[in-house]
């Protein structure tokens, strides 16, 4: 049995809203176990039997299936996050600025997001693997960094999620809980 974090896109906003009470419920149907939702954002940690790629798979196609929302998600085991956390050069907890990481299960589209960010003027950014890159963004100013704005172009939008590096631990400490 192997633990997983699972980061949904674009959950609680855009007019996609699931409640994570809905949501856990739906999953107890799939091959998962100890399912735990967090933050309410789209955070869920699980357990199973499956690779990452059969959970990915699992997840989305419970998504489909129960709420009519076609789903993108990253899996990621509970060391890989804890990894990425401890990965991460910037600080969790900062009153200038938030550092976030920014997640990602296509390893090209990452690539070229971060070539694109690293050619921004002011942009703190770094790679931290094929599948996650970290950033900081002001206090207060996150949506209108130019790094926020790049990632969220469309090109980028399906294939990347982001989250807060305080979120990150969190979601770290739950996964290896399970």
């Amino acid at each position: 049995m192997n633990n997983y974090a699972v980061f949904l896109r674009g959950i609680n906003v855009g007019g996609i809203n699931i409640k994570m009470a809905d949501l856990k419920a739906a999953l107890k149907s799939r091959p998962f176990s100890g399912v735990q939702t967090l933050l309410a954002s789209g955070n869920v940690v699980l357990a199973s039997e499956l690779d990452p790629a059969g959970v990915k798979k699992e997840f989305e196609a419970c998504l489909r299936e129960t709420f009519g929302y076609d789903a993108w998600v990253v899996v990621l085991t509970a060391d890989r996050v804890a990894a990425l956390v401890e990965a991460c050069p910037y600080p969790a907890d900062d009153g200038a600025t938030h550092s976030y990481v920014t997640l990602s299960s296509d390893e090209a589209v990452l690539a070229e997001l971060f070539e694109a960010g690293v050619a921004l003027d002011g942009t703190d950014l770094t790679r931290l693997g094929p599948d996650a890159l970290a950033w900081l963004a002001p206090v207060g100013g996150t949506l209108e960094s130019p790094f926020s704005k790049l990632s969220s172009k469309a090109k980028y939008k399906a294939a990347t999620t982001t989250r807060n590096l305080r979120t990150m631990v969190k979601v770290r400490d739950a996964a290896t809980k399970l």
